[in-house]
């Protein structure tokens, strides 16, 4: 192109059709239908426009809802020297419309197509469409719509790919402190107009999680039913309970409830009786909700069933909002091709492995171990964050925090500090090579959090609070993973016991897997040293990615969609933000 011509496009400048005859110098010429041609072969040769950052600053400094783009942007421009993005030879490329159907459709999403309609899009582009190529101001109006495109696909997918709401509502009370995902917005629209490679879907506009993409088809669902009403209220009357065999009208409401697609006859006698099928019904719901499988209805059971649709639409929008959150890339690179997942609310902890453990094709994990666990109590709520795993410990210490020596040892310890060896704990010093202090020797009634300077540790034993190992991922809420001695609360259904950190059902079988191609080690050799009352810590080769997670409501392998209490009220705090 000639460099004289190129000088002015890049600035921005609009050519009138005068100008570009100037430029072209003798070269070109115009033909009776007054379009421009090559003077050699003919072709047409139109001004192409171009941008510059004056004009972007200026753009997107008159829409509020842009200015928070101001640094992708300028990126994104940049970049590319300026040349516009959305147009191929005058022509605005294929993956406009798909974009302007994106926004549209974004409902299904759980967004509101409204809020990146900031611009009216169409009709710039209706208006584009209509003007003739030598119309001069059909420059200007190009680089609008480049610009505009651009500012709106920002805008649209960082609400799409980041999410919409801040999972860190304050400093001081972070309900969400997993690595955030960190997709470059500027990049992936580079790929969505193949200028770039990616292996992840941006291209087709399409999320990066399975877990999310679930959870959508469910709210398209659950949409089509509300729009047919929902599902009716379960009216017990002046029953306490449903029990196999009852009968009652109530017992029809609660067909209608568990199969809201079918239609019953209200007069057949057969209808109700709650009989052997519709308590197996009753036993998967009660399972997908996180209840006692006992086909009872009555209590927590009644109450989950009469839970509104509309609330499981929303309870719905924001777990998908909460896999916006989650990295795209689940494990670096550096780490063994496994994590470890934890839902809280769900109280079970799962781990993925990538069978092919390759960290630079594209990931396929697989479900491989699952067991249940213990998780904070409300006032000791175990924190959301993600980590790395590093070290096994068997036969450990506990070393008691400061606030359970404040809250919950001082009051026996004023009286009888004797109570410590009762429970094999002791006081030692913080040293590196820890002292023994008498318990006699300490003013237990001026004890605080804040002033206490030794350490109460328990130690190794079957009766260890820990129990006989656990697994280190170093963060600063001093949570981990571990074993416990109190085995018999595993089989509650609602188990959160803990102080904060996570007991797991099967800690042997968990370090088993973990240790796993270090031959020093197995099943044997970690019981044995369990049990040796001497503390020992083992290194992991690799380090295994580690995520404490908050879902409320999740699809599982077979398509049925799990719904659980909000033990620490985040859906109530994220409702208000997203919907807010």
């Amino acid at each position: 192109m000639n460099p004289f011509k190129s000088k002015y496009l890049r600035y921005g400048l609009l050519l009138p059709l005068s100008a570009s005859l100037l430029i072209g110098c003798g070269n070109s010429e115009e033909n009776k239908e007054g379009n421009i041609t090559d003077g050699l072969f003919g072709k047409k040769e139109l001004p192409q426009a171009s941008t510059d950052s004056v004009f972007v600053k200026q753009y997107i400094s008159k829409q509020p809802e842009f200015k928070e783009f101001n640094d992708l942007m300028f990126h994104f421009y940049g970049d590319r020297d300026y040349k516009l993005a959305w147009f191929r030879e005058n022509e605005l490329v294929p993956q406009t419309q798909k974009f302007l159907e994106v926004i549209d459709k974004s409902e299904q999403e759980g967004l509101d197509p409204q809020n990146y309609k900031v611009v009216d899009l169409e009709k710039m582009i209706q208006q584009y469409k209509q003007l003739e190529p030598q119309d001069s101001s059909r420059l200007a109006l190009q680089q609008e719509i480049d610009v505009a495109l651009t500012a709106s696909y920002f805008n649209y997918a960082s609400d799409f790919y980041r999410g919409r709401a801040n999972p860190q509502l304050n400093a001081s009370d972070a309900q969400w402190d997993v690595k955030r995902n960190k997709i470059k917005l500027h990049k992936a629209l580079q790929t969505i107009l193949k200028e770039r490679e990616s292996t992840y879907p941006y291209y087709e506009f399409e999320a990066l999680h399975t877990g999310y993409t679930r959870l959508r088809e469910k709210l398209q669902e659950y949409r089509e039913l509300e729009s047919r009403g929902g599902w009716p209220k379960v009216e017990l009357g002046n029953r306490k309970k449903l029990e196999q065999g009852d009968t009652a009208q109530a017992v029809i409401a609660l067909r209608k409830r568990l199969n809201p697609s079918q239609t019953f006859a209200a007069t057949d006698p057969k209808m109700k009786t709650y009989d052997a099928q519709l308590v197996a019904q009753v036993k998967k719901f009660q399972m997908l909700n996180g209840l006692k499988e006992d086909g009872v209805v009555g209590g927590n059971t009644l109450k989950q069933l009469n839970v509104p649709v509309e609330d499981r639409i929303r309870q719905i929008m924001i777990n998908m909002e909460r896999w916006r959150w989650i990295p795209k890339r689940l494990v670096p690179k550096k780490l063994d091709q496994k994590y470890i997942w934890v839902n809280i609310p769900e109280y079970k902890l799962y781990i993925y492995e990538d069978p092919n453990n390759d960290p630079e094709a594209e990931r396929q994990y697989k479900k491989t171990m699952e067991m249940r666990v213990i998780v904070g109590k409300t006032l000791n709520s175990t924190p959301i964050f993600s980590d790395k795993l590093e070290y096994v410990v068997m036969a450990p210490y506990w070393n008691v925090p400061n606030s359970i020596v404040a809250k919950e040892m001082k009051p026996k310890l004023v009286n009888n500090p004797g109570w410590l060896a009762s429970q094999n704990m002791e006081v030692v010093t913080k040293d590196k090579t820890p002292q023994s202090v008498s318990p006699y020797s300490i003013d237990w009634a001026n004890v605080s959090e804040d002033n206490f300077n030794y350490r109460i540790r328990q130690k190794p034993g079957p009766k260890n609070s820990l129990g006989m190992i656990k697994f280190l991922f170093p963060n600063e809420y001093a949570v981990y993973l571990h074993d416990t001695p109190a085995d018999a609360l595993f089989s509650q259904t609602n188990r959160d016991f803990s102080h904060g950190c996570v007991r797991v059902q099967y800690p042997v079988k968990l370090a088993d897997y973990l240790l796993e191609g270090m031959p020093e080690w197995n099943e044997q050799t970690i019981k044995q040293t369990m049990t040796s009352g001497e503390e020992t810590w083992v290194t992991l080769p690799k380090q295994v990615q580690v995520y404490l997670v908050y879902f409320t409501s999740w699809v599982d392998d077979n398509g049925d969609i799990h719904f659980r209490e909000d033990i620490y009220g985040h859906d109530k705090k994220l409702e208000n933000d997203y919907f807010g």
